[in-house]
């Protein structure tokens, strides 16, 4: 086997609505842009921050609400009422003055073109091809040392 063996789930969000007509389509486009953002490498990267951790990703998910709810034609006040914060918070995020209302759009704008692709590593994928790895390694050793005492006892069966 290979190095090049990709371990991991692939997200195929070709499905999600990016017009939701509906709460159950709402839902998957909040959904698809919390999953879609919180995964994105260069998120990723800044949401390691563990003391703001909590409060980002909460942020992210008021984001990722209000701009799926502004997709389906829900008014600012509806937006607001439904996830509980101000319209001025809806209106910050939606306009992209926060970063996650900022990175939120980015996701959507990503989803719409298709160019939202989510590739999630498995824990374990690192571990699993470092054992293959070794797992090949150890078959060549194996295969060297075979081969090394075939030859010893060719050259004992000529001594003697």
């Amino acid at each position: 086997m290979g190095g090049d063996v990709a371990l991991g789930v692939e997200i195929d969000l070709s499905h999600v609505p990016v017009k939701p007509v509906g709460a159950k389509e709402v839902r998957e486009l909040e959904i698809a842009l919390i999953i879609g953002t919180m995964f994105r490498p260069d998120v990723i990267e800044e949401v390691m921050e563990p003391k703001e951790f909590t409060t980002w990703l909460d942020s992210l998910a008021v984001a990722a609400g209000a701009l799926a709810r502004e997709k389906a034609g829900y008014t600012i006040s509806r937006i607001a009422e439904e996830l509980g914060r101000t319209e001025t918070t809806i209106r910050n995020h939606l306009q992209g003055k926060t970063k996650a209302g900022k990175l939120v759009r980015e996701t959507y704008d990503m989803l719409k073109t298709g160019k939202l692709k989510l590739a999630l590593p498995l824990p374990a994928g690192r571990e699993i091809e470092r054992l293959r790895s070794e797992n090949e390694r150890l078959k060549t050793v194996i295969r060297e040392v075979r081969e090394q005492l075939i030859s010893l006892a060719d050259r004992l069966k000529d001594l003697g």
